[in-house]
Protein backbone atom coordinates (compact mmCIF):
# COMPACT_ATOMS: atom_id res chain seq x y z
CA UNK A 1 0.00 0.00 0.00
CA UNK A 2 1.50 3.19 -0.75
CA UNK A 3 2.27 5.92 1.87
CA UNK A 4 1.56 9.63 0.23
CA UNK A 5 -1.39 9.57 -1.51
CA UNK A 6 -1.24 10.57 -5.73
CA UNK A 7 -4.48 12.56 -5.65
CA UNK A 8 -2.38 16.05 -6.19
CA UNK A 9 -0.64 14.73 -8.86
CA UNK A 10 -3.42 13.59 -10.55
CA UNK A 11 -5.49 17.02 -9.89
CA UNK A 12 -2.24 18.45 -11.66
CA UNK A 13 -2.87 15.94 -14.51
CA UNK A 14 -6.52 16.81 -14.84
CA UNK A 15 -5.94 20.46 -14.87
CA UNK A 16 -3.14 19.94 -16.97
CA UNK A 17 -5.56 18.10 -19.74
CA UNK A 18 -8.72 20.38 -19.08
CA UNK A 19 -6.33 23.42 -19.93
CA UNK A 20 -5.38 21.95 -22.95
CA UNK A 21 -9.01 21.15 -24.37
CA UNK A 22 -8.80 24.72 -26.42
CA UNK A 23 -6.21 26.29 -29.27
CA UNK A 24 -3.45 27.94 -28.58
CA UNK A 25 0.09 27.19 -26.70
CA UNK A 26 -0.96 24.24 -23.92
CA UNK A 27 -0.19 25.33 -20.47
CA UNK A 28 2.59 22.47 -19.02
CA UNK A 29 4.69 23.05 -15.58
CA UNK A 30 8.26 23.44 -16.65
CA UNK A 31 10.16 20.64 -14.33
CA UNK A 32 13.19 22.31 -12.13
CA UNK A 33 16.17 19.73 -13.10
CA UNK A 34 19.03 19.61 -11.37
CA UNK A 35 21.99 20.99 -14.65
CA UNK A 36 22.93 17.27 -15.62
CA UNK A 37 19.26 16.22 -16.20
CA UNK A 38 18.45 19.62 -17.49
CA UNK A 39 21.12 18.51 -20.17
CA UNK A 40 19.92 15.13 -20.87
CA UNK A 41 16.18 16.24 -21.33
CA UNK A 42 17.16 19.25 -23.66
CA UNK A 43 18.73 16.22 -25.71
CA UNK A 44 15.46 14.90 -26.59
CA UNK A 45 14.18 14.70 -29.80
CA UNK A 46 10.62 14.35 -30.13
CA UNK A 47 8.57 13.28 -33.05
CA UNK A 48 6.27 16.04 -34.77
CA UNK A 49 3.60 13.90 -34.32
CA UNK A 50 2.47 11.29 -31.46
CA UNK A 51 -0.68 8.94 -32.09
CA UNK A 52 -2.06 10.76 -34.94
CA UNK A 53 -1.60 14.18 -33.43
CA UNK A 54 0.89 17.50 -34.32
CA UNK A 55 3.05 19.04 -32.12
CA UNK A 56 1.48 21.93 -30.14
CA UNK A 57 2.91 25.08 -28.28
CA UNK A 58 3.53 24.81 -24.42
CA UNK A 59 3.18 28.13 -22.69
CA UNK A 60 5.77 28.82 -21.32
CA UNK A 61 8.41 27.79 -23.70
CA UNK A 62 10.60 25.36 -22.73
CA UNK A 63 12.62 22.37 -24.08
CA UNK A 64 11.43 20.14 -21.36
CA UNK A 65 8.26 20.45 -22.27
CA UNK A 66 5.85 19.22 -24.91
CA UNK A 67 2.19 18.52 -26.34
CA UNK A 68 0.12 16.93 -28.99
CA UNK A 69 -3.53 16.99 -29.89
CA UNK A 70 -6.49 18.44 -28.19
CA UNK A 71 -6.98 17.93 -25.72
CA UNK A 72 -3.02 17.65 -25.23
CA UNK A 73 -1.22 14.60 -24.51
CA UNK A 74 1.59 16.52 -22.57
CA UNK A 75 5.22 15.27 -21.90
CA UNK A 76 7.68 16.79 -19.29
CA UNK A 77 10.95 15.70 -18.90
CA UNK A 78 12.95 15.80 -15.76
CA UNK A 79 10.43 15.57 -13.36
CA UNK A 80 10.94 14.85 -9.86
CA UNK A 81 10.64 10.91 -9.05
CA UNK A 82 6.89 9.96 -8.54
CA UNK A 83 5.82 9.91 -4.75
CA UNK A 84 4.40 7.29 -4.84
CA UNK A 85 6.72 5.18 -6.77
CA UNK A 86 7.98 2.24 -4.68
CA UNK A 87 10.31 -0.85 -5.43
CA UNK A 88 7.79 -2.89 -5.66
CA UNK A 89 5.54 -0.45 -8.10
CA UNK A 90 3.82 -2.50 -10.71
CA UNK A 91 5.51 -0.89 -14.09
CA UNK A 92 4.79 -1.63 -17.53
CA UNK A 93 7.57 -2.17 -20.00
CA UNK A 94 6.82 -1.09 -23.61
CA UNK A 95 10.01 -1.57 -25.62
CA UNK A 96 12.64 -1.91 -23.35
CA UNK A 97 11.43 1.11 -21.10
CA UNK A 98 9.58 0.94 -17.84
CA UNK A 99 6.72 3.27 -17.16
CA UNK A 100 5.01 3.57 -14.14
CA UNK A 101 1.05 4.87 -14.51
CA UNK A 102 -0.62 6.74 -11.87
CA UNK A 103 -2.96 7.15 -10.53
CA UNK A 104 -3.00 2.71 -10.05
CA UNK A 105 -6.73 2.57 -10.90
CA UNK A 106 -7.02 4.21 -13.91
CA UNK A 107 -3.65 5.63 -15.42
CA UNK A 108 -3.53 8.70 -16.54
CA UNK A 109 0.61 10.07 -16.04
CA UNK A 110 2.89 7.69 -16.82
CA UNK A 111 6.50 7.94 -15.69
CA UNK A 112 9.30 6.68 -17.66
CA UNK A 113 11.48 4.98 -14.91
CA UNK A 114 14.64 3.22 -14.31
CA UNK A 115 16.39 6.37 -16.48
CA UNK A 116 18.92 9.03 -15.78
CA UNK A 117 15.90 11.51 -16.55
CA UNK A 118 12.34 10.72 -15.33
CA UNK A 119 9.88 11.33 -18.25
CA UNK A 120 6.36 12.31 -17.56
CA UNK A 121 3.72 11.79 -20.37
CA UNK A 122 -0.19 12.70 -19.22
CA UNK A 123 -2.42 10.53 -21.80
CA UNK A 124 -6.35 11.89 -21.66
CA UNK A 125 -8.51 8.90 -22.13
CA UNK A 126 -9.45 10.12 -25.73
CA UNK A 127 -6.29 8.59 -26.65
CA UNK A 128 -6.94 5.23 -25.21
CA UNK A 129 -5.00 2.94 -25.46
CA UNK A 130 -2.64 4.44 -23.65
CA UNK A 131 0.40 2.20 -24.75
CA UNK A 132 -0.12 3.45 -28.15
CA UNK A 133 1.26 6.80 -27.53
CA UNK A 134 3.61 5.21 -25.16
CA UNK A 135 5.60 3.53 -27.96
CA UNK A 136 5.74 5.92 -30.47
CA UNK A 137 7.58 8.00 -27.16
CA UNK A 138 9.58 5.14 -26.13
CA UNK A 139 12.45 5.34 -29.50
CA UNK A 140 13.17 9.16 -28.24
CA UNK A 141 13.67 8.45 -24.60
CA UNK A 142 15.09 5.52 -24.97
CA UNK A 143 17.76 6.82 -27.63
CA UNK A 144 18.36 10.06 -25.31
CA UNK A 145 17.60 8.96 -21.33
CA UNK A 146 20.11 6.28 -20.37
CA UNK A 147 18.97 3.84 -18.22
CA UNK A 148 19.99 3.70 -14.51
CA UNK A 149 22.03 0.81 -13.44
CA UNK A 150 20.21 -2.48 -13.25
CA UNK A 151 17.70 -2.51 -9.95
CA UNK A 152 17.39 1.68 -9.71
CA UNK A 153 14.30 2.81 -10.72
Amino acid sequence: MFTSSPKPLLVAALALVAAACGGGAVQVPVPQPDAATQRLCEGLRLPANVHGQERRDTSPESPLTAAWGSPAIALRCGVPRPASLRPTSELVTINGIDWFGYPADRPVTFTAVARQAYVEVTVPPKYNPAGDVLIELGPAIKATIPAKPEGQI
